[in-house]
């Protein structure tokens, strides 16, 4: 299939990309060639004790550390963490983690200005774009803005060979959403098409592979390889209906970030085919089924993907509410966002059904 079109933009932000098994143990050469000298490192609770081992890869370049990462970057939390950067004097940030913790680093950016470091210690692909969102008074808000870029992206494969199976296939999914999505966005380029179909062969051939033999430090780089593309096309083209419902579902009803993207995937995809064939093509390809969404279904099913809204806690009665939300300023989506046909998709997430369309 050829993505070529007579006029077209495509944008690249210009960002240093790192991958190898062990490269962050190098950051301390990341850190001279920034000219940093007071590195504050970010993570989770569940990840400190990664800061620590940061701040001895950094040496004297480590300033301290801030480990209250939160799901979904609540702007109280990002606040805090901004004015721990300013009182320690930070010149760059270096966030090791996932969606969590690089959305942290993006926000304490927003609002100082620093430059970034992230270390991906799963596949969300955050890193590769200027895109932030935050979560105040249990809404979730996105924006794109250059200051929240990071200038450097660490691809350690070791980082992730110990990642559990049950996040390593959501978080693929995860990171396969933004690919497929970007497969129809308005403004997508034949640089943008050409590596989200790249994105997700990379995944589509590594997580087979890395079910079976999870610390295989090989396959585990290909799927860094493949959360790099992905990112990089979430960065460069603008998303539609499934990263609407997954913000809806995510800020409002407070739910797992990278499960909520691995169960609607298929749904979203299976309620744009009709519209948008052609551009969806190669997923179907891919998965080898004419309905794409149907194919990724399948897929996700046979790595053990989280296949029901309601395993997440959501309840039947919160299907309308969802519905609802949803169609309130939806974003631009090649199929017309309608209420009723939204809430048929819902049903089927939420009961773990085949996709309805």
């Amino acid at each position: 299939m050829s993505f070529f079109r007579e006029q077209f933009t495509a944008r690249s932000a210009a960002v240093r990309v790192r991958f190898g098994a062990g490269v962050r143990k190098n950051i301390a050469e990341e850190l001279e060639t920034l000219g940093a000298e007071r590195a504050l490192i970010l993570t989770t609770p569940q990840q400190a004790e990664l800061a620590e081992a940061f701040s001895e890869y950094c040496g004297d370049r480590a300033v301290g550390a801030y480990t209250n990462a939160t799901m979904h970057t609540p702007v109280d939390v990002s606040e805090e963490a901004a004015r721990r950067a300013e009182e320690l004097g930070a010149d760059v940030l270096v966030a090791v983690g996932g969606g969590s913790t690089i959305g942290l680093g993006k926000a304490i950016a927003l609002r100082t200005g620093l430059p970034q470091i992230a270390v991906p210690t799963t596949y969300a692909g955050s890193e590769a774009t200027p895109i932030l969102g935050q979560t105040e008074n249990g809404q979730k808000t996105t924006q794109t803005n250059p200051k929240v870029q990071p200038g450097t992206i660490l691809y350690d494969a070791e980082l992730v060979a110990t990642l559990p199976v049950e996040m390593t296939v959501t978080s693929a999914l995860n990171a396969m959403a933004h690919a497929a999505e970007g497969l129809y966005a308005r403004d997508r380029s034949p640089i943008s098409s050409l590596m989200a179909v790249e994105g997700l062969r990379a995944f589509r051939d590594s997580l087979p592979r890395v079910l079976a033999s999870p610390e295989d430090v090989a396959t585990r780089g290909e799927t860094l390889y493949g959360a790099w593309l992905c990112g990089t096309v979430l960065g460069q083209v603008g998303m539609a209906l499934h990263h609407k419902l997954c913000h809806t579902l995510g800020g409002s009803f407070n739910l797992p970030h990278a499960e909520t993207h691995a169960i609607i995937l298929p749904h979203a995809l299976a309620y744009n085919a009709g519209a948008v064939p052609e551009l969806l093509a190669p997923v179907a390809e891919l998965f080898e089924d004419d309905n794409p969404g149907r194919g990724l279904y399948r897929f996700a099913k046979e790595i053990g993907a989280p296949l029901a809204l309601s395993d997440l806690g959501v309840s039947e009665a919160d299907l309308d509410k969802a519905a609802d939300l949803a169609v309130a300023n939806p974003y631009w989506n090649p199929r017309p966002v309608e209420r009723d046909a939204i809430r048929t998709l819902l049903q089927a997430a939420w009961s773990g059904d085949m996709p309805a369309f």
